[in-house]
């Protein structure tokens, strides 16, 4: 409807093997894209979407500091459990240029990993969990507005909370 992000395009950010696209974005949009910075992922997606893979208009094997979103492409561009791979500088310009992808009505989707308070590290696999300050500073800064933002119940308190942001 008016005002309404349309169902035509998504794209799937640090897509993997295509989860994301087969059980969120599939199911309401005609066609999605996905980027990984792994190729062997990007190999196994149609195995994985079993039947759905002819509609994925483009793979792209990229990391996410290095891919530019075509202007005014996506109505969702969807970013999920990837974010943290980001410094905040590159996970900043990535969301500017995130926008620039975005036809009108577009929505960026962010869901993550988000810590209760200041930054958690993690050296083991060099990612880092920020908390909703800190992302709120970087969506601020890089122009977008926040739609809505929902915190995933059931998860077990002991767990990182999980947040989804539609920008």
């Amino acid at each position: 409807g008016v005002g309404k992000a349309g169902t035509t395009r998504a794209l799937d950010c640090g897509s993997g093997i295509g989860r994301i696209s087969k059980h969120v974005l599939l199911p309401v949009f005609k066609s999605v894209e996905l980027v990984d910075m792994m190729e062997n992922f990007l190999a196994e997606v149609p195995n994985y979407l079993q039947g759905k893979e002819d509609r994925v208009e483009m793979y792209y094997c990229k990391s996410l500091q290095e891919f530019t979103p075509a202007p005014q492409r996506y109505d969702v561009i969807w970013i999920q459990w990837v974010s943290g791979y980001l410094t905040d500088k590159d996970l900043l310009e990535f969301l500017i240029r995130c926008q620039n992808g975005l036809k009108d009505n577009g929505v960026i989707i962010l869901k993550d990993n988000v810590a209760r308070e200041g930054c958690i590290l993690d050296c083991l696999d060099s990612s880092v969990i920020r908390d909703l300050n800190i992302l709120h500073s970087l969506i601020e800064m890089s122009g977008l507005t926040i739609l809505r933002e929902e915190r995933q119940e059931g998860f077990p308190e002991q767990c990182v909370p999980v947040w989804m942001l539609a920008m």
